[in-house]
């Protein structure tokens, strides 16, 4: 660089590692300062490598309009400024001075302090200390968007998989190593939660028939000869009631017709044809409303019963089914704190924060809905390349028998109390489950049908 008008006031600063943020801030703030003084015109801080004491260098240059300016500073304010540094931060940095009067190379590359990108605060480390941001910054490509998506995925030692193998075949290993403060290799447990949750609903009730019918070809339209094929077997229906009535079976009749042949050797029979309309109506008017709580019967009106059943039966339920089906991943993550607070009441003694329960509560939640989806999986697998039913089916229970076995299994280890206390405490969260799941199916199969 070279040197034209006054001289440069060069200050050198050799900065213990404990302190380099702090430092970094004083002398920010120290620069502005010093810019205020008559004479100094601008400023560069610049970072140097580290000394060979592994200590941090800055070095920051203040240009001045005269060598009397210089002097004025050196006779008066310099050393009030020097004592602003000491005060602070005493022996831990060391402080060195010279004036720079003509054009000469450094021996060593200057780099200016990097900014945070975000806010502007002068960075002393990889994130701002001022709003968090990241130092780190540059462009991505097109594959390092996509690698960054799914490169968890095939990376044997990433998070992703650190998480899904112990959850899967060591019970309660994972909560237990979050609890020891062993987090830093593993996928956050709410994360994964929702994550295995989302996964699980969208492979167990995804019907890309139904939710992409754009990408697929609608049936084809009956033909003519299809449908003289559908008159042809309607006549047959037709004719087979009147030949089965010969030999004393009444299709149709509750009552068997009063045949010899019935008297003799029993062989009549009652059959009601398919497609014929259910006895099931939409009366409430027997409902009592004293059998139902009052601030639910101002709400569940003999009106208001009397549409939802009209909605149902219209079409078969099919209604009140999907929105059953779309509220049961809200009525059991709302499970969570419940199963959580029956856990705070079977271990009172354990020493153990509820939110330590909930935590061993979500883990196994995300066993079960991993668990389920590889069932679910596996079954169209064993489909698709034609396993033996017999096969498939004894991995699928096997696989639904592992569920409760992975849950005493970690309560053993979770909680380290013998068998026997494990087993009563066991059956009783069993019990528990039974009674939580009915009655968030129940919550949500009411929300259902108000929904529809």
């Amino acid at each position: 660089m070279s040197y034209t008008a006054g001289p440069i006031y060069e200050i050198t600063f050799n900065v213990d590692r404990e302190i380099v943020a702090a430092f970094d801030a004083w002398l920010a703030n120290h620069v502005t300062e010093m810019l205020e003084i008559p004479g100094f015109l601008k400023a560069e801080t610049f970072e140097l490598e580290d000394d060979e004491q592994g200590r941090a260098r800055r070095v920051t240059h203040y240009y001045l309009a005269s060598e009397e300016d210089l002097e004025q500073y050196l006779a008066g304010p310099a050393n009030a400024m020097r004592q602003s540094g000491i005060d602070q931060f005493a022996d831990q940095f060391e402080a060195s001075r010279r004036v720079l009067r003509r054009s000469g190379d450094s021996d060593e590359e200057l780099r200016p302090l990097p900014s945070c990108l975000n806010c502007g605060t002068t960075l002393g480390g990889q994130y701002c200390r001022k709003c968090g941001q990241r130092a780190h910054s540059r462009l991505i490509s097109i594959w390092g968007l996509i690698r960054d998506a799914f490169g968890d995925l095939f990376e044997l030692d990433s998070r992703l998989w650190q998480t899904l193998v112990p959850l899967v075949i060591h019970p309660g290993q994972l909560t237990q190593d979050y609890l020891l403060g062993r987090r830093a290799r593993f996928m956050p447990p709410f994360r994964t939660y929702l994550v295995l949750s989302v996964v699980f609903f969208l492979i167990a009730f995804f019907d890309p028939r139904e939710e992409l019918g754009l990408l697929f070809e609608p049936a084809a339209e009956p033909t003519e000869q299809a449908e003289d094929s559908a008159q042809n077997a309607a006549e047959i229906r037709e004719g087979v009631p009147q030949e089965l009535a010969g030999q004393g079976i009444i299709i149709g009749d509750k009552e068997l017709a009063e045949d010899p042949q019935d008297e003799d050797d029993g062989n009549s029979a009652n059959l009601n044809t398919a497609g014929e309309e259910s006895d099931f109506d939409c009366d409430v008017s027997d409902i009592e409303s004293a059998d139902i709580p009052q601030w639910l019967s101002r709400r569940i009106t003999p009106e208001r019963l009397q549409i939802m059943c009209e909605r149902i039966r219209a079409d078969d339920g099919r209604a009140l089914l999907d929105k059953l089906l779309d509220n049961v991943p809200a009525a059991l993550f709302f499970l969570l704190p419940l199963m959580a607070l029956v856990l705070r009441v079977l271990y009172p003694l354990s020493k153990r924060y509820y939110v330590e329960h909930l935590l061993f509560v979500v883990h196994y939640h995300a066993f079960f809905f991993l668990i389920l989806t590889l069932q679910i999986l596996f079954a169209r697998f064993a489909t698709l390349v034609g396993i033996p039913e017999s096969a498939a089916d004894i991995a699928l229970i096997g696989a639904s028998l592992y569920i409760p076995v992975y849950l005493f299994r970690a309560m053993q280890r979770v909680y380290g109390q013998g068998k026997f206390i494990t087993t009563l405490k066991f059956m009783f969260l069993v019990l528990s489950y039974f009674i939580g799941f009915g009655l968030m199916f129940a919550f949500a199969a009411l929300f259902a049908a108000f929904s529809i």
